[in-house]
């Protein structure tokens, strides 16, 4: 079966500053793929160049069997996009925002009008057809540019960070509808800034970081070839005085602020260092998504 995308070194650079420096991406079909990587990585950007939206300096670009972007407009009929904001159209109701897309894309009123149940069914939205945007949750909205993404029924979708700024029940709620895509065969393109939501849903991820992909594989893969298998977090008012112990007794330390990371294969040596302490506290845990970013990217801000 032909790769819903495939990109080869792509490049783009905007004066000075190069934001896409070499970008291989090759995304099999039915797959969740992840796009991770701190603000300014260049995720968007990929995201724009793979759907014309934006023209490379260099590289190539095959999406849905049409090259980007001299086919891009071809290509974008079959697929899906959930940005990183909503902009749905507050004039119009819950409905009339899902009619009205489908008519950008010329689908006849006989044919999108069966669907119209099915797609407010998958949103959530059975009983709020004629709501208006306003009195919509922040998780409601973010359910409706979803099922919006799904009015063309694409065979592939872009989402740009489709669950920031939602509460842990509507998170959770966007990631069950996620996986009945993908289930149902769709190809999707993730960006995100939650390590847990790329853990839980993606089959791989790419690791981007200025401009270039660091790392790629599979969520457990990449811990397992990146980190050591248990974390020790450790805390307290008597940590300077214990750092020098808790960094000997591990594989790898780290000293964040407060906080000492430990990094062990076996964390029985710093537990049983730690236990009876009461001026330190700790967290046992496994190694995750998480600490692989980090240890990859740093841990600076990027603003």
């Amino acid at each position: 079966m032909t790769k819903p995308l495939q990109a080869k070194g792509l490049r783009k650079r905007y004066g000075e500053l190069e934001v896409v420096a070499g970008v291989d991406l090759e995304i099999a079909a039915g797959e969740c793929f992840g796009l991770l990587g701190p603000n300014g990585a260049g995720k968007t950007t990929t995201l724009k160049l793979c759907l014309g939206l934006a023209e490379p300096d260099a590289g190539t670009i095959r999406l849905l069997d049409h090259d980007v972007p001299a086919r891009a407009r071809e290509a974008r009929a079959r697929v899906g996009v959930v940005p990183q904001f909503d902009n749905l159209d507050p004039d119009f109701s819950v409905a009339e925002n899902l009619v009205v897309y489908s008519r950008y894309f010329g689908l006849p009123a006989r044919e999108f009008t069966p669907r119209l149940p099915q797609l407010l069914e998958f949103a959530g939205l059975a009983g709020r057809a004629g709501a208006k945007i306003q009195t919509l949750s922040g998780g409601m909205k973010r359910r409706l540019t979803l099922a919006r993404a799904l009015v063309n029924d694409p065979q592939l979708l872009f989402m740009d960070e489709p669950t920031t700024g939602l509460d842990p029940q509507a998170r959770h709620l966007i990631w069950e509808r996620l996986r009945r895509l993908t289930q149902e065969g769709r190809t999707i393109v993730l960006t995100t800034h939650f390590m847990e939501e790329a853990e839980r849903l993606c089959a791989r991820v790419a690791i981007m970081d200025k401009g270039r992909i660091i790392a790629e594989g599979s969520p457990r893969g990449l811990i397992a070839r990146h980190i050591e298998p248990q974390v020790v977090e450790v805390h307290g008012p008597a940590l300077d005085a214990w750092a020098a112990r808790g960094a000997s007794l591990a594989a790898r330390s780290e000293r964040v602020g407060e906080t000492l990371f430990c990094y062990v294969a076996d964390p029985e040596p710093v537990l049983g260092a730690l236990r009876g302490r009461e001026d330190l506290a700790y967290l046992h845990r496994p190694a995750n998504l998480e600490d692989v970013f980090l240890k990859l990217t740093g841990r600076d801000l990027r603003d």
